[in-house]
C-alpha cells in the first residue's frame, strides 16, 4: 500500500520546501486513510496540485498581457482510480460530513455523478466536480468517466490563491488519467503540449471552446489561464513569466538568495465564482470593450495586449478613441482607467522580471507599491483589509508588498530580506500581530505562511 511519507518525500525531491514535508505527510495520510476505509484496494495514481501566487500581472492574462507567477507550497492532494460503472464518486477527505452518498444528492453527501445528468445538481465544491465532468463528457463522448476521486487541501479557500482553479485542475487531471483520455483522438488533435493543456483546462473553467473541443457555461467566470499556467507549467524555486492570447512561456527567474516571500490571507473571501463574480467579470468586460473600440478604428488585433504593442503611441490613440466614443454601461473615465491599468500592469511584469533577475530589492518594492496603488485607484477592487495588510507588511520590515488575485478580498504577498527560518518566523509574527491589532475580526480568519515556490502539478504515484 502507498505510504504517505514516501509521497511527501517525492514532493520535496521535486522542489517543495523541506519545511512543508511534515504537513504534506499528514495531508497524504488523511487522504490515504479515507481511501483505505472506503475503497480498500490501492489508488491507481496520486497527484499534487499547488495554489498560485500572482507576483505581478493582475487582470492582464485574459486580455493578452503578461503575468509573473509562482506556485505556493500549499494545495491539493488527489488520489484516483477508475470505477467499473459510470459514476464519478468524489470525496473531500477532510470533510467529516462526507459519507456514503444518497441517491438524492444531498448537499452533505459524497458526490455521486452520472455525467448524463448534466450540471446544476450540487453546490459548493461538488458543483466544480460536475461542471468539469460535464465538459469532459461533452468533449469525449462515449467515454465512461466512472472514477473514485479522493482529495484534501491545505490551501486557504477564497483567498486569492486559486483554490477553485486548483480543484478543477485536480478533478480534470484525475479523470483524464483514470479514463485514459490522452489516448483519445480528440485529445491528441487538440492538446499537443503542456501549453495546450493549460489552455484547455482554463476553458473548462471559463466555458470557452478550445480547438474542436466545444465549450459550455463553465463556472460563469470570464477569466484567462494565468492560474492554470502557474499550476501546470511553473518552475520550482522560481517565478515564471507567461504571456497570453496565445499562451507563451517566456522565462523562469529563480528567487534571489536571501529573499523570502510570505503570504497572508486577509480573512475577507475573494469569491470570483460567487458573490464577487459580477464585479470580476466587469473588469474582464472592460478590456473586451476596449478591444472592440480599437478594432473599429485601428488595424484589428486579437487581444488588447497585441493592440497596445503595435506602437509607442497605441495607448494614447486608444485613449483618444475612448474619449470620442459612447459604450453602453461604461463611462469614458471608467474605460480610460481600465486601459491605463492594463498598460501599466503589463509593463510592470517585464520590469519586475529584470528586478528579480538582478536582485534589485528597491525596484521590486517600488513596482509592488505602484501595482497595489493602481489596483486601489484604477481597478477599485481592494477592500480596507488588503490595503491594511500591505501597509502593515512594509511597517513590519518587508521591502515590497502587494495584494494579488481577482481582488475584492483575498491575500497579500510580502517579500523580505532574510537569513533563514528564524527571520521568516519573526517577520510573520510581527506582521500578524499588527494585523490582529488593526483588523481583529478578519484577522481571526487570516492564514500566513512562508511561500517558497514549489513544484507545479506533480504525479507522485
Amino acid at each position: 500500500m502507498t505510504d504517505a511519507a514516501t509521497l511527501a518525500g517525492q514532493l520535496v525531491s521535486a522542489g517543495l520546501d523541506e519545511a512543508e514535508r511534515a504537513a504534506k505527510t499528514r495531508l497524504f495520510k488523511r487522504t490515504l486513510d479515507r481511501w483505505r476505509r472506503e475503497i480498500g484496494s490501492p489508488p491507481a495514481a496520486a497527484w499534487w496540485i499547488p495554489g498560485r501566487l500572482e507576483v505581478f500581472g493582475t487582470h492582464t492574462d485574459y486580455a493578452g498581457g503578461r503575468s509573473l507567477v509562482a506556485q505556493v507550497p500549499r494545495g491539493f492532494v488527489f488520489l484516483t482510480a477508475a470505477r467499473q460503472d459510470v459514476e464519478i464518486r468524489a470525496i473531500d477527505a477532510k470533510d467529516p460530513r462526507s459519507a456514503e452518498p444518497s441517491r438524492g444528492g444531498s448537499e452533505y453527501d459524497v458526490v455521486a455523478i452520472s455525467p448524463e445528468h448534466g450540471p446544476a445538481r450540487f453546490r459548493g465544491w461538488r458543483h466544480y466536480v460536475e461542471v468539469t465532468a460535464a465538459r469532459l463528457a461533452r468533449n469525449f463522448p462515449d467515454s465512461s468517466l466512472g472514477s473514485d476521486i479522493f482529495f484534501a487541501s491545505d490551501l486557504p479557500r477564497a483567498a486569492g490563491m486559486s483554490s477553485s482553479s486548483a480543484l478543477i485542475v485536480g478533478i480534470a487531471t484525475a479523470l483524464v488519467y483514470a479514463r485514459n483520455l490522452r489516448a483519445r483522438s480528440e485529445w491528441q488533435s487538440n492538446v499537443r503540449s503542456v501549453v495546450d493543456e493549460v489552455g484547455y483546462l482554463g476553458c473548462l473553467e471559463n466555458g470557452r471552446d478550445f480547438g474542436t473541443l466545444t465549450g459550455d457555461a463553465g463556472l460563469g467566470t470570464h477569466g484567462g489561464s494565468e492560474d492554470h499556467a502557474a499550476m501546470l507549467a511553473g518552475t520550482a524555486g522560481a517565478c515564471t513569466e507567461f504571456a497570453f492570447v496565445p499562451l507563451r512561456h517566456l522565462t523562469a527567474v529563480p528567487v534571489p538568495a536571501g529573499w523570502t516571500f510570505v503570504v497572508a490571507s486577509s480573512g475577507i473571501g475573494s469569491h470570483k465564482t460567487g458573490t464577487e463574480r459580477a464585479a470580476y467579470n466587469r473588469l474582464s468586460a472592460g478590456t473586451a470593450a476596449l478591444l472592440d473600440l480599437w478594432n473599429r478604428y485601428e488595424t484589428p488585433s486579437d487581444s488588447l495586449g497585441a493592440a497596445l504593442s503595435t506602437s509607442n503611441s497605441a495607448l494614447e490613440r486608444l485613449r483618444a478613441i475612448v474619449n470620442r466614443s459612447d459604450v453602453p454601461g461604461w463611462s469614458r473615465p471608467g474605460l480610460t482607467d481600465r486601459a491605463d491599468h492594463f498598460a501599466r500592469e503589463d509593463a510592470r511584469v517585464a520590469e519586475s522580471v529584470e528586478a528579480l533577475r538582478r536582485g534589485n530589492a528597491a525596484t521590486f518594492g517600488r513596482l509592488a507599491a505602484e501595482s497595489h496603488a493602481d489596483s486601489e485607484l484604477l481597478l477599485q477592487n481592494q477592500v480596507p483589509e488588503t490595503s491594511a495588510l500591505v501597509r502593515l507588511a512594509l511597517e513590519s520590515g518587508a521591502f515590497g508588498a502587494r495584494s494579488f488575485g481577482a481582488g475584492f478580498g483575498g491575500s497579500v504577498w510580502a517579500v523580505i530580506e532574510s537569513s533563514g527560518d528564524a527571520d521568516d518566523r519573526r517577520f510573520v509574527e510581527r506582521w500578524m500581530a499588527a494585523y490582529r491589532s488593526a483588523c481583529p475580526g478578519p484577522a481571526m480568519r487570516s492564514v500566513a505562511f512562508v511561500s517558497k515556490p514549489g513544484p507545479p502539478v506533480t504525479r507522485v504515484k
